[in-house]
């Protein structure tokens, strides 16, 4: 029987809380929390957030279509690997949509949305900052990007590649120098949309997306000699890893 009040027991309580369950568990991924790799059970979920099964399932269930889990022989579910063709790929769409999207910012952005985009380059936490905080502002700076686009079906594919970098691990704002080099990158994307020039913009946020691949392949490899060599690798839990979602 549907309760009328919207607890678990009524259709309406069941969605509620299986979305709960899903923002829940998927910032976990985000945060570090829940590492690549790791082996997830429905029950330990549904312990750590204090539910009942049935809303951690359909949680589960979204973040395997959602590409963050996935079914390993012999393990279960588990938090998604990305391996060196994984990454090679996800770069290489950030590299066209982050470029698509800084185009359609320089034609479209009002003059709130690029003094917002000043604002957080303002603001940026500074070359002594720990990695958590570069890579937060980094967040921020490309998230306003994505918004000044209008285009909410980019948004959209953005955002879905924006959760695959929380499998990435370690941000590679913790490379000595790329923050710097991130720094002036965005300053080149933002002057371009500030010029209303697509071509510059797109150009600009393109070279910054290759920079963060190769950035990311010294965080992998280790030198480049070893990315050159094309040795394969994973990026599985690994101890004291920091927050990803840098670039």
């Amino acid at each position: 029987m549907v309760r009328a009040n919207g607890g678990e027991g009524s259709e309406a309580g069941l969605e509620s809380r299986g979305e709960i369950a899903y923002a829940r568990l998927k910032e976990s991924i985000q945060a570090g929390e829940l590492k690549p790799g790791q082996r997830i059970r429905e029950v330990e979920m549904a312990e750590r957030l204090k539910m009942s099964r049935t809303p951690v399932r359909e949680a589960l269930r979204r973040l395997e279509a959602d590409g963050l889990l996935t079914f390993a022989p012999y393990r279960g579910m588990v938090i998604a690997e990305l391996d060196h063709q994984a990454v090679m790929e996800l770069y290489q769409m950030r590299e066209v949509l982050e470029g698509t999207a800084a185009a359609l910012a320089a034609r479209h952005a009002s003059e709130a949305e690029v003094a917002i985009l000043l604002d957080i380059m303002a603001s940026d936490p500074g070359d002594d900052a720990d990695p958590r905080r570069h890579a937060q502002h980094n967040r921020q700076f490309h998230g306003a990007l994505y918004r000044a686009a209008h285009n909410r079906y980019l948004l959209k594919t953005l955002n879905v590649l924006r959760d695959a970098m929380a499998l990435l691990g370690m941000t590679t704002l913790s490379l000595t120098g790329r923050s710097d080099t991130a720094r002036e990158e965005h300053a080149a994307i933002v002057h371009a949309i500030q010029s209303h020039d697509p071509a510059a913009a797109e150009k600009a946020a393109r070279a910054h997306i290759r920079s963060a691949q190769l950035a990311r392949i010294r965080l992998m490899f280790g030198d480049a000699d070893a990315a050159s060599a094309g040795t394969q690798t994973t990026n599985g839990p690994a101890e004291g890893r920091a927050v990803s979602k840098g670039d």
